[in-house]
């Protein structure tokens, strides 16, 4: 989850403990640090970069689904998505864009950009457990989404 507000990544953490979803949580506060996340740089480097073991690293491994913030400092949402979806491996992973917008030029704008999904943060945390419950039965039990890469 790229996000920078610490309050958004508590209740996300604490909602999806609520859910009781399988899996881990990672935080980043921006898009650069999800960048550096993914591509394995800055204090992630020691992780292999993407590739047959690309999933393997314990402190950063490959994400099933990234949750995406629209505006955070020194890169915004739609610069880290529009990266993520030029990167042939990166693409691959589901991004959902959690955001307070509401903006019809926001979310015409995130399709475009690849986005697989865009929701309007719930202002309650009951509504933040149904949304996290939604989107972790769907993306972790519903869609089949590639293990590996296929070839051409």
């Amino acid at each position: 989850m790229a996000d920078d507000d610490a309050d958004d990544r508590l209740l996300a953490k604490d909602a999806l403990a609520e859910c009781k979803l399988p899996g881990e949580l990672h935080f980043v506060e921006d898009g650069e640090q999800l960048l550096d996340y993914l591509h394995r740089r800055g204090k992630y480097a020691q992780a292999p970069g993407p590739g047959p073991d690309s999933g393997r690293h314990p402190s950063a491994p490959r994400p099933g689904l990234i949750l995406l913030d629209l505006n955070m400092p020194k890169k915004d949402g739609r610069e880290a998505l529009r990266e993520i979806k030029s990167h042939p491996e990166l693409r691959k992973i589901p991004v959902v864009v959690l955001t307070t917008s509401k903006a019809d030029i926001d979310i015409a704008q995130i399709y475009d950009l690849g986005a697989n999904s865009f929701i309007s943060k719930p202002v309650t945390f009951d509504s933040l457990v149904k949304v996290m419950r939604i989107l972790g039965d769907y993306w972790c039990q519903t869609v089949e989404l590639p293990t590996i890469q296929a070839t051409r």
